[in-house]
C-alpha cells in the first residue's frame, strides 16, 4: 500500500530513505514521511510543495527545517503564484464592483456585463494558473531533501492529487462562470433562455467552487475538514471557500421567477456576490505570502 501511494502522488526519493508513514484523504496521498539513514526525518506535504516549493526535514532533537528547493524550480513556482493570486485580485476586484453597479444602478446594464465579462477572464487566468502550478509541483527529492520540478508542462494530468484536482474543479467552475457571462449579452431572451444560458450555468459554476474549496479543505487537513489558524494556507482555503458559499446564495437568489419575469432576491444575488468577491480578492491578496522563497 505504501509503495502505492507514493506512486501515486509521484514522489521520487532516494532509495535509502525508509518510509514511515503516509497521510490520505480517501485514496489521495497528501503527505509521505520517511526515516533517513543518518536519524533524521523528512516529510513532504502536497500542499507545501506546490505552494512553497519545500520539504521538512527533522533532526534527532525534534527541530523542523526546511529543505532548499532547486532555483530554477523556486523561481517558475513563485511566478505562476503570482500570477494566480494577481488574477484573482483582480478578478475579484471587477466581480465586486460589478455586483455594487448592479445594486446602485449607477451604470448601464451593458456596461455593466462587460465588467463582469473582464473580471471572468482573470477568474479563468487565475483558475488555469492554479492547475498550472498542480501540475508542475515537484515530487523529486534528492538526498538532501531538495525538491525539484523534473520539466515545465503548460498541461499535465494529474487525477490521484487532491491539489490538481481541487485546481482542475475550480478550472472548470471558472469556464462555466464564462458561458454565463458570454450568454448575458445575447438580447431578446426569454425567461426560460436566461434561466437555461445564464443561471443554470452560473450555479454549476459556484457548485464547482464549492467542491473545489471542500477537496483543498481535505488536503490541508490531510482527509479531515478541520482548523489550523497557524497555517496561511489554510487562511487562503477558508476565505476562499466563505467566497464560494456567499457566490452559491447569490446565485439562487438570482433565479428568474417565469411567473413574474423578476429574480427571486435581486439585493441578496448584488450584494453575496460583492462579498464573495471580496473573500476572492482577500484570498488573492494572502495568496501573495503563500510562495516559495529562494534558498
Amino acid at each position: 500500500m505504501s509503495e502505492t501511494a507514493e506512486s501515486r502522488a509521484r514522489l521520487r526519493r532516494p532509495g535509502r530513505w525508509h518510509l514511515r508513514g503516509v497521510d490520505h484523504a480517501g485514496w489521495f496521498t497528501t503527505g509521505v514521511t520517511w526515516d533517513l539513514p543518518d536519524g533524521m526525518s523528512a516529510r513532504w506535504s502536497s500542499r507545501r510543495a506546490r505552494r512553497r516549493g519545500l520539504a521538512e526535514l527533522r533532526d534527532a532533537n525534534g527541530d523542523v527545517h526546511s529543505a532548499p528547493t532547486e532555483p530554477v524550480t523556486t523561481r517558475r513556482l513563485a511566478r505562476i503564484n503570482l500570477v494566480a493570486a494577481i488574477s484573482f485580485v483582480l478578478g475579484g476586484s471587477l466581480f465586486a464592483l460589478g455586483a455594487f453597479l448592479a445594486q446602485t444602478g449607477n451604470d448601464a446594464s451593458r456596461n455593466i456585463d462587460l465588467v463582469y465579462l473582464v473580471g471572468g477572464v482573470f477568474f479563468s487566468t487565475g483558475g488555469y494558473a492554479s492547475v498550472l502550478q498542480a501540475g508542475n509541483a515537484p515530487t523529486e527529492i534528492d538526498a538532501e531533501g531538495s525538491l525539484t520540478s523534473a520539466r515545465w508542462r503548460w498541461w499535465d494530468s494529474r487525477p490521484h492529487n487532491l491539489g490538481w484536482l481541487s485546481a482542475a474543479v475550480l478550472f472548470v467552475g471558472t469556464l462555466l462562470f464564462a458561458v454565463s457571462l458570454v450568454a448575458a449579452f445575447a438580447a431578446d431572451l426569454t425567461v426560460r433562455q436566461e434561466n437555461t444560458w445564464i443561471w443554470i450555468p452560473d450555479m454549476l459554476g459556484c457548485v464547482c467552487f464549492l467542491v473545489s474549496g471542500h477537496l483543498a479543505v481535505l488536503e490541508i487537513c490531510h482527509g479531515r475538514v478541520g482548523v489550523r489558524v497557524h497555517e496561511i494556507g489554510w487562511w487562503i482555503v477558508f476565505v476562499n471557500q466563505v467566497g464560494s458559499v456567499l457566490f452559491f446564495l447569490a446565485g439562487l437568489a438570482a433565479y428568474t421567477r417565469p411567473t413574474t419575469s423578476t429574480a427571486l432576491d435581486l439585493a441578496l444575488a448584488n450584494w453575496g456576490t460583492f462579498l464573495g468577491a471580496v473573500c476572492f480578492v482577500i484570498g488573492g491578496v494572502v495568496q501573495t505570502f503563500d510562495k516559495p522563497e529562494a534558498a
